[in-house]
């Protein structure tokens, strides 16, 4: 049995998880900051940073108390090493590195992303060749896993993430902080409506993802109608963006599913846990029935250490450890080759 302490702080949670053989969750606690954040209508680097170092401490204890295990049970510590605020990763990185000297332990860095996707395990034992689609406030990559634990992106956006997108349609539509899960509930009271109807977004590249015009797009329309004395119903409008946005995000999956032919294709990545994007990508991956489609439990799809440890644990077994002089790397990518 190998047992992962992982840690997690890129963004707004705090987190640490214990896990066993990548797939058993002892303990997973997470410190959110999304109070604190609603009031400024986003994230705030600074403050996020300063919050982990409050919270760091006592997430680690809680996760150990909740395991029921002692740090000579542990055998290695994973940690978020990127991507993400600097200064959030930063902390989490430095309570690594603490954790690991004082117990002598090994350091396993893990790129965020990967950890979104091995969040799957928790579900299934993944296959491979597997394709991934990550979905979140910072990120929209269709990432291709030839063997495991190689990434290879294949198609990323040119612009904006969707879930960047998402809160900034939600801000026109006075809808708050985060905007996904608000334009998620909202749209479900929506119809179409063609005086909603939005441009389908277009890249250059087969996989590409462009959601920067749409959102401009939606801001546009609310402003004339309202130009125009036109009362604009919220709910249609956000119908529309949604259909649209995750039209195009899954019509671009399921193509690059059919040319890759992979085993399975994952969900991953906090907009995963969108009600309508899990029900779009199953249907329209039943028309692929020889690839799998897995689509990881909500808990799991946004920020927590869990999916670290899940990680970090396949990099542990490749014998990807880290070393006390690694720093918090915003820009690294995912490892292709090791």
């Amino acid at each position: 049995m190998t047992t992962i302490l992982a840690i997690e702080s890129s963004c707004d949670e705090t987190a640490c998880a214990i896990v066993r053989n990548g797939n058993e969750i002892l303990s997973n606690v997470v410190s959110s900051q999304i109070n604190v954040h609603t009031l400024y209508g986003g994230v705030v680097p600074e403050v996020a940073s300063r919050i982990h170092v409050e919270n760091i401490s006592a997430v680690i204890c809680e996760a150990l108390k909740e395991s029921g295990l002692t740090m000579e049970d542990i055998d290695a510590i994973a940690y978020t090493q990127c991507p993400g605020l600097i200064g959030s990763l930063h902390v989490g990185v430095m309570a690594a590195k603490t954790v690991a000297f004082a117990f002598h332990k090994p350091l396993v860095p893990v790129h965020h992303i990967t950890g979104h996707i091995f969040a799957n395990a928790f579900v299934t034992e993944l296959k491979f060749p597997l394709m991934a689609l990550v979905v979140s406030g910072g990120h929209t990559e269709l990432v291709w896993m030839a063997d495991d634990y190689r990434f290879e992106v294949i198609g990323t956006t040119a612009d904006d993430a969707i879930g960047e997108a998402y809160d900034k349609v939600a801000r026109v539509l006075d809808l708050g902080y985060p905007g996904g899960p608000a334009i998620d509930k909202l749209a479900k009271e929506g119809k179409a409506d063609p005086l909603y109807k939005l441009p389908t977004p277009k890249t250059d590249e087969p996989y590409n993802f462009s959601f920067s015009g749409l959102k401009t797009a939606v801001l546009q329309l609310n402003d004339r109608l309202k130009r125009n004395g036109v009362e604009v119903v919220p709910a249609d409008l956000a119908w529309c963006f949604q259909e649209t946005a995750l039209q195009s995000l899954t019509d671009k999956t399921v193509s690059a599913v059919r040319e890759k032919k992979p085993k399975m294709l994952v969900l991953a990545g906090g907009v995963a846990a969108n009600s309508r994007l899990r029900e779009m990508i199953r249907e329209k991956m039943e028309a692929v029935p020889e690839c799998e489609l897995v689509i990881p439990p909500l808990k799991y799809c946004t920020d927590n250490a869990a999916m670290i440890g899940a990680s970090g644990y396949v990099a542990y077994l490749h014998k990807l450890f880290g070393s006390f002089e690694d720093a918090a790397d915003p820009s690294l990518e995912m490892p292709g080759e090791y």
